[in-house]
């Protein structure tokens, strides 16, 4: 009895955020989280790795051990193992321990365990921001809705690349000005399009300077477009959410599948 009650004291702790123990526990981890990956992005530094490099690699076997005894733990109390060991977090929990025991014999997997950054995901559950869940949801529907759309887009876009790219490696690849190949002046159609701009490949003659700044604008102005098609069906479908109401009390709100009103129970108008 002693050892159930043990389990489940160490379950509210680990897995949930409702009492003090298991927010502090989630802000310990994920503070331990970072300073993990801290001692990993440092050690990287030729400088500090010649300087602090024993130091920093005890402070990563720490890390380990303690997120070792943390992924055991979780497996130990968890309601269901292996929902624990299959699902994302328990992935995610393994993956980020594997390299530094990896590291003995592939040296250079040691720095793959920045991937332990995808742990600070785990703070969602903290600020409660499972609240957010049916705006996330409505984020999603809307891309799923305008995904013919932004399809056809992307393949506008990437066809004003090719012929972009094709037409200034025709104007400058005599004037050794670093378009060599049609698909190096693709990509540099592609980093000017997206006002990226490394400027690592310039066009110098009259003509491809006019062309360039065609493109420019052209990027600027193709740049809203995405963004214009997923916020109109993001309006229709708050608009379509909102207009659904109750035909007895008129309370608004209800989602369109529903069937009987969230209020009263009033069966729902079809239309």
């Amino acid at each position: 009895m002693n050892h159930d009650r043990y389990k489940r004291k160490l379950y509210t702790i680990i897995f949930e955020a409702n009492t003090f123990g298991g927010k502090l526990f989630d802000v310990v981890l994920i503070l331990s989280i970072l300073l993990s990956v801290l001692a990993v992005s440092l050690d990287s530094v030729q400088a500090i790795h010649e300087d602090w490099g024993k130091y920093l690699n005890v402070v990563e076997w720490t890390f380990t051990i303690l997120f070792t005894v943390e992924y055991f733990t979780r497996i130990y109390c968890s309601h269901d193992p292996r929902h624990y060991i299959f699902g994302f977090f328990g992935i995610v929990d393994l993956v980020s321990i594997l390299p530094t025991y990896v590291s003995f014999i592939l040296p250079e997997t040691q720095y793959f365990i920045v991937i332990r950054i995808l742990r600070v995901l785990r703070i969602f559950r903290i600020l409660k921001f499972v609240q957010y869940i049916g705006e996330t949801n409505l984020l999603l529907q809307a891309f799923a809705k305008s995904r013919h759309k932004i399809t056809v887009f992307l393949f506008s876009v990437i066809t004003m690349t090719v012929i972009f790219g094709s037409l200034m490696y025709a104007i400058e690849y005599e004037k050794n000005s670093g378009f060599t190949s049609i698909p190096i002046s693709i990509y540099w159609a592609i980093v000017t399009m997206t006002t990226v701009g490394y400027g690592d490949i310039s066009p110098i003659t009259p003509l491809g300077q006019f062309l360039a700044a065609i493109i420019m604008i052209s990027g600027y102005s193709i740049i809203a477009v995405p963004g214009g098609i997923v916020t109109a069906n993001i309006i229709r479908q708050r608009d379509e959410k909102l207009s659904f109401a109750c035909p007895n009390c008129h309370l608004i709100g209800h989602s369109p599948q529903a069937v009987y009103c969230t209020d009263c129970g009033h069966k729902l108008s079809s239309s």
